[in-house]
């Protein structure tokens, strides 16, 4: 399909979603921004958090990862489920009794203004890489199938869609994206039930057959029992546990949008169907893999040099214009959905934790906000534009060892102040959080001379909180009673 005319059917879509904030933004004021005036139906918010969840990461690099470590991606997952109920239970009746629009100022009781920031500050700067990361794929992919054949260079992909993004989040914030991201959702969804159609029909064989056949012929695994593998169930289901509870539990981003729903009882219900919802679209986009791999086999086709590239090259080249479109919709739905969120929690973080703004008057509000809401566009811009030229492996492999040395320390923190009873030396905990990552990565090296073979996952971030767990308990205090009521 000629790139024009994908590029009309992407500024389309880009209108739809700027006619949603548009709707969204009727009756607004500046706390709308933070909760939407907490006026969001559950059900929306639940179905609209599949797109900001899986993103650009699991629409392209979740496929391809099927080529290198078969289903074991499910034992992530599993643990991911596992995380979203403790969120579900626990987390988010206690945020709700807080009544805050910032989820780290929670903190400021027992930690301090030193862990508050600290954790806070961890937040921005691991949005910042896993916006980037997320982004940066699906925009690449824009660019391929639109920008390069009309001679647009990437830099400028990338700023035209952080441009449409800030456009219809800056007046309205988590408002608009709890509606626009139901529409963003539903295309994503949508592009992979079609693409697996799709599959099945150029193959000409009934689905239980060929189901059959790929799992013999691709010997399909999901439990790895291998200590040492990187892919071990354990290593997997506890990585996916932690994960979940430091980039979901205590990560304003997904957070916000709990926050939006009318009470404690909506939210958690939210997050239940949430759960439920993600687990089986993850397993489409199991299955979506496995079938791009076996139809690849089938037409002899010669396959990228990237896993990431896998969808992307089959489905613009050899599964008909409707999916090329749909594809294209589907992939510009996850960069939006993803980055949407990601900026309007970093712009609530830093606006609400660091600039103080919900205790000016409503226009110095909106004026500042508008300028960090500029900023972390700007931000995201440039660390997109570093990544785009040192990346060389999977993004979905990077993203979360990643988040497992940036957001260690915000478990850590998160969970020393809710389970263990010391004071810290607050003086002690910002230190504390940038020595954590360093010693974890040390302690890595170390295992792999120990133990030769050894390989390490997703269970960094496991690592990482509990060093900064030991080291918060080792300076600090006297004892002292801290209860979450």
């Amino acid at each position: 399909m000629q790139a024009l005319t994908l590029l009309v059917i992407f500024c389309g879509y880009f209108g739809a979603l700027l006619l949603i904030a548009a709707l969204a933004g009727r009756k607004t004021n500046a706390t709308s921004f933070y909760n939407g005036n907490r006026k969001s139906p559950w059900f929306i918010v639940a179905f609209g958090m599949i797109g900001a969840t899986l993103s650009g990461v699991t629409f392209i690099s979740v496929p391809g990862e099927v080529g290198k470590s078969s289903f074991h991606y499910f034992q992530f997952i599993l643990g991911n489920f596992a995380g979203y109920l403790v969120i579900a239970v626990f987390l988010l009746p206690y945020y709700y009794q807080k009544n805050v629009y910032s989820i780290y100022t929670v903190l400021k009781m027992k930690m301090g203004n030193q862990g508050y920031l600290a954790s806070s500050g961890f937040f921005i700067l691991s949005k910042i890489i896993g916006a980037a990361f997320r982004l940066y794929l699906a925009a690449l992919v824009i660019h391929m199938a639109i920008a390069a054949p009309l001679n647009i260079p990437f830099s400028l992909t990338v700023l035209v869609c952080l441009v449409m993004i800030w456009i219809y989040t800056v007046r309205t914030g988590i408002k608009a994206i709890v509606w626009s991201d139901t529409l963003q959702t539903f295309m994503l969804v949508l592009a992979v039930v079609i693409s697996i159609v799709s599959i099945f029909r150029e193959l000409g064989m009934p689905p239980g057959q060929l189901i059959e056949q790929i799992r013999l012929e691709q010997n399909i695994r999901v439990f790895e029992s291998d200590w040492k593998s990187p892919n071990n169930f354990y290593k997997q289901f506890f990585a996916g546990f932690f994960i979940t509870i430091a980039l979901n539990g205590f990560d304003q981003d997904i957070v916000q949008k709990n926050l939006t729903c009318r009470n404690s009882a909506k939210a958690r219900k939210n997050m239940l169907v949430f759960s439920l919802m993600f687990v089986f679209t993850v397993i489409l986009f199991l299955m979506l893999g496995a079938l791009l791999y076996h139809f690849a086999h089938v037409q002899q086709l010669v396959l990228p040099g990237k896993s990431d590239q896998l969808f992307p090259f089959i489905a613009l080249n050899h599964l008909g214009k409707g999916v090329a479109v749909l594809f294209i919709l589907g992939i510009s739905a996850a960069a939006f959905s993803s980055a949407d969120s990601a900026t309007t929690a970093l712009t609530t973080a830093f606006s609400i934790d660091f600039l103080k703004l919900d205790q000016r008057d409503e226009k110095s509000q909106i004026n500042i906000r508008n300028l960090v809401h500029l900023a972390f566009s700007i931000l995201i811009f440039g660390v997109i534009m570093v990544f785009y030229r040192m990346n060389n492996q999977s993004v979905v492999v990077a993203i979360f060892k990643a988040a497992g040395f940036t957001y260690g320390p915000i478990l850590g923190v998160f969970i020393f102040s809710f389970f263990i009873n010391r004071e810290p030396r607050r003086k002690f905990i910002v230190p504390i959080c940038l020595l954590s990552p360093i010693f974890t990565y040390l302690f890595t090296l170390l295992v792999k001379t120990v133990w030769d073979g050894y390989q390490f996952g997703f269970e960094l971030i496991i690592i990482n909180g509990a060093i900064t767990i030991l080291l918060l308990i080792i300076f600090s205090g006297n004892k002292r009673t801290v209860k979450i009521h």
